[in-house]
């Protein structure tokens, strides 16, 4: 693979193949903000550190340094962003898991400061969440894999984790669709994103989808977390335990939050409180949603818009009377023994999307591009881009970004900025704003928000910046990327 020169650069919009200040179209039932974007102004790009492990959350650490996790790696990794030191703060070797080539591994981290700042009076808490192996097989699927969230306490003069401490265990896990973002809101509760577990596609295309599945009295007593938390942001005391505001969905009061959906890898709250969260598409219809209690999302009923455009909603897991171990998986043509739903079909109550990042597209879409044909990797030519973060900019560093979202994205390597309206309630139409040959997984600002922290995939498929085909080479592999605005 091919790593660029770490040296800072000044670079244009064609040097980063970017184009900047270019909006894509809105979409049916978008209603973006009316307001014109400000132009994007420069930037200067540098590589700020290599060779991490499949970096996967990065944050701003309450030390000035940047933070973030290796999923394949296993460690929690502190950076120096003057320097790109690298130190380890904790080492999971041995005790988290991941899978070679899976979404599974370290994964979400937060920081709580319960005192006078770092180093203060108060111990500085850091939430961190990642998969393990167990002996006991869950019911119908027979996975082992199971996830855990855990509080550590930070030491302050050794900048290490230490002090353990299991908040909430035998959650959902396996290779697929984890999700895995942590965010702790200003009413002192933990929220956290779990994916589908690629069920009904792929690998896992024989597991049912229990993203509309809802705990029973009987599993929140038993904390039997494996199937009903699937498809769901939990929301939790930082204890683990489950809040007494929590909505009680068909009677039934859990760690539940809101359900609905896919793979919820974006989750960031705006300084009013509102939740903004992104969900991964299928083939169509990558979702930006505003996160309301209790409420659901629709997946896998609809994808994005309740408009039968592009996705119809096919069970393999109820295949009959050809059972699904019987049948060989395709995303496309689907067998008439496998159940098929169109979106109008189903009539329960769900949010629709404020955005779905220009991925909304009619039933004449050729979804089998001959640039993707090869391997048959048509998936990377779907027009959804995978949304894989999402952080809401607050500030004035750069010119006319106060009160956006960026979205950083896996499939075609991009930020894209979104305005949001003075209400917080709409969006307006997505701006790419930069694009390389990489897979961007995570993004994190400094605090004077002049600064963009973008972390790469070490490995994986990405588009070709040049022909659109799939490729394996990724320009800056496990890299954290620097975009400093200019003046």
């Amino acid at each position: 693979m091919k790593h660029r020169s770490p040296a800072l650069v000044a670079v244009s919009a064609l040097a980063l193949g970017v184009t900047l200040a270019t909006s894509v179209p809105a979409t049916a039932g978008g209603a973006p903000d009316p307001s014109s974007p400000a132009p994007t102004p420069g930037f200067s790009k540098s590589v700020l550190t290599t060779g991490l492990n499949d970096p996967y959350e990065l944050l701003w650490g309450p030390d000035g340094h940047l933070w973030t996790t290796e999923k394949s790696g296993l460690k929690v990794v502190r950076i120096n962003p003057a320097t790109g030191a690298k130190t380890t703060a904790l080492d999971l070797t041995g005790k988290a898991h991941h899978s070679e080539g899976g979404q599974d591994g370290l994964l979400g981290l937060a920081f709580h400061q319960a005192g006078k700042g770092y180093g203060g009076n108060g111990a500085t808490h850091v939430y961190v969440s990642y998969t393990y192996q167990t002996s006991t097989p869950a019911a119908v699927t027979g996975e082992t894999l199971r996830l855990k969230i855990v509080r550590y306490t930070l030491d302050t003069r050794r900048h290490t984790l230490g002090s353990p401490t299991d908040i909430l265990t035998g959650l959902p896990s396996g290779t697929d669709h984890q999700s895995a973002r942590i965010r702790i809101g200003g009413d002192g509760k933990l929220y956290y994103t779990v994916g589908d577990q690629g069920a009904n596609q792929l690998a896992h295309f024989c597991n049912p989808n229990w993203a509309q599945r809802l705990p029973t009295r009987n599993e929140v007593d038993q904390h039997a977390w494996f199937a009903p938390y699937q498809g769901k942001i939990l929301r939790m005391n930082l204890d683990g335990s489950i809040p007494a505001d929590n909505p009680a969905l068909d009677g039934v009061r859990s760690h539940v939050y809101s359900y609905g959906y896919r793979n919820s890898q974006g989750l960031d709250f705006s300084p009013s409180g509102t939740l903004y969260q992104t969900d991964q598409g299928p083939k169509t219809d990558d979702e930006v949603n505003i996160i309301r209690k209790g409420r659901n999302y629709g997946w896998p009923h609809v994808a994005g818009w309740r408009d039968d455009k592009a996705y119809t909603y096919a069970n393999w897991s109820a295949s009959t009377p050809t059972p699904c171990k019987d049948l060989t998986y395709d995303d496309i043509d689907i067998p008439p023994s496998v159940p098929q739903q169109k979106e109008t079909d189903w009539k329960g109550a769900f949010v629709p999307p404020i955005s779905t990042l220009g991925t909304t597209v009619g039933n004449d879409f050729n979804f089998r591009n001959p640039k993707c044909a090869e391997g048959g990797l048509y998936f990377i030519c779907y027009p959804t881009v995978a949304p894989s973060s999402l952080t809401y900019y607050a500030g004035d560093g750069v010119p006319g970004w106060k009160n956006s979202l960026l979205i950083t994205t896996l499939k075609d390597g991009s930020v894209y900025r979104l305005k949001v309206s003075p209400d917080g309630r709409r969006v307006g139409n997505p701006e790419r704003i930069w694009t390389s040959q990489n897979r961007y997984r995570a993004i994190a600002l400094s605090p004077d928000g002049k600064t963009v922290y973008v972390a790469t995939d070490s490995a994986g498929l990405v588009r070709n910046v040049s022909t659109g085909a799939p490729t394996t080479e990724l320009a800056n592999p496990g890299a954290i990327l620097a975009f400093r605005v200019q003046k």
